[in-house]
């Protein structure tokens, strides 16, 4: 586990291979990319277990988590020939001007733990074409995952020889404060960071502060509207998935289903059916569709949610409640949740990080 105090030797080390990196064609660069994508594939039955066993995502969805670290270094390969600028034309006569990209420097990438492998691949992969050097800080609650991701990167840029500069990737494993020290170090020139809302506006203005840049890809509370028309049986299924799938720990989670009046009693029936009948467990066994949910917080904020909007009229319609605590009293298994609300009020407006889906309800578009 690293200290905050040994950011600054990382930073002056990727600006070194900053300056080494840079000058390599970025055909060549993705070429280091497309064997990163050769060692992700090779790796992807592990790299999907552990994320499993980390994060708690069922098989599948680790195995796809994996899938798409080999799916961006595939896209990335090609876009390293396509690195195109503009010749626009000029008032004075036999000129011209030219618009080129230059690779920009060191890159910070600050991940969370619902998508420990694929948020690291995503930014890492498109830096390295670019040609920046990457710092990579994993999420303290799902390291593993990172860091096995990150293994297989280094194991490519040994197969990759000399051309790569000795720092070209770093991880930085600890908490919270090595972040910070990353965040903010004038010599990172991007900050690429994902989490809440309130980490972002943390983040956002200390790297403005520095006139750095920064991506920030933070919370979501997402809605679907089912009207008179919807087919409720495609409904149902995408409102499953949507609300339920990673136990509700998405930023693109399904959180407010806005249903019209003359379908909600049949659609809302069925669903609740539906959420009885969820096998909850491993993540790991087969036939399970909900795994645990991160930490004990997690369920904490989630039991909160429910108290707060019962409070501000709702109706508690289906889960909610833990399960498997006896077989397994240190993980936190929980019952999907759905709960009736009488108007958007500041419950159903704020996100809550767990399968909780508000079901309000609408007679006319304007509502």
């Amino acid at each position: 586990e690293g200290t905050a105090s040994s950011i600054d030797g990382m930073v002056k080390q990727a600006q070194a291979a900053f300056r080494a990196w840079r000058q390599v064609p970025a055909p060549v660069r993705g070429e280091l990319v497309r064997v990163w994508g050769e060692e992700l594939r090779a790796a992807k039955a592990d790299i999907g277990r552990i994320v499993s066993l980390e994060a708690g995502k069922i098989t599948q969805e680790g195995l796809g988590e994996a899938q798409e670290c080999v799916d961006i270094c595939d896209f990335a390969l090609g876009l390293s020939r396509q690195l195109y600028g503009r010749t626009i034309v000029s008032e004075r006569p036999g000129h011209r001007m030219m618009e080129q990209y230059h690779p920009l420097g060191p890159v910070v990438v600050i991940t969370a733990f619902n998508f420990p492998s694929a948020v690291f691949a995503w930014n890492a992969a498109l830096a390295l074409v670019c040609g920046d050097p990457v710092i990579f800080k994993p999420s303290e609650k799902a390291p593993l995952s990172g860091l096995a991701t990150f293994r297989a990167l280094e194991r490519a840029i040994e197969r990759f020889g000399d051309k790569a500069p000795k720092g070209l990737a770093q991880i930085a494993i600890g908490r919270a404060d090595l972040a910070e020290a990353l965040v903010e170090h004038p010599g990172v020139a991007l900050v690429s960071a994902t989490g809440s809302t309130r980490m972002g506006r943390s983040v956002g203005p200390k790297v403005a502060q520095r006139f750095g840049r920064r991506i920030l890809e933070l919370g979501g509370n997402n809605a679907m509207i089912v009207t008179p028309a919807a087919d409720l049986d495609m409904a149902l299924r995408a409102i499953l998935f949507g609300a339920v799938a990673t136990a509700g720990q998405r930023c693109t989670t399904l959180r407010r289903l806005i249903v019209h009046r003359s379908v909600k009693e049949e659609l809302i029936a069925r669903l609740v059916k539906t959420y009885g009948s969820l096998r909850i467990g491993n993540p790991l066994a087969e036939g399970t569709l909900v795994g645990p949910l991160i930490d004990e917080a997690a369920f904490q904020a989630m039991q909160d949610a429910l108290i707060t909007a019962q409070a501000q009229g709702g109706r508690l319609l289906v889960g909610g409640k833990r399960v498997l605590a006896e077989q397994h009293p240190d993980a936190w298994y929980v019952q999907p949740a759905i709960v009736d609300m009488p108007a958007q009020s500041a419950v159903v407006r704020h996100e809550t990080f767990a399968p909780l889906l508000y079901v309000l309800t609408y007679e006319a578009l304007e509502d």
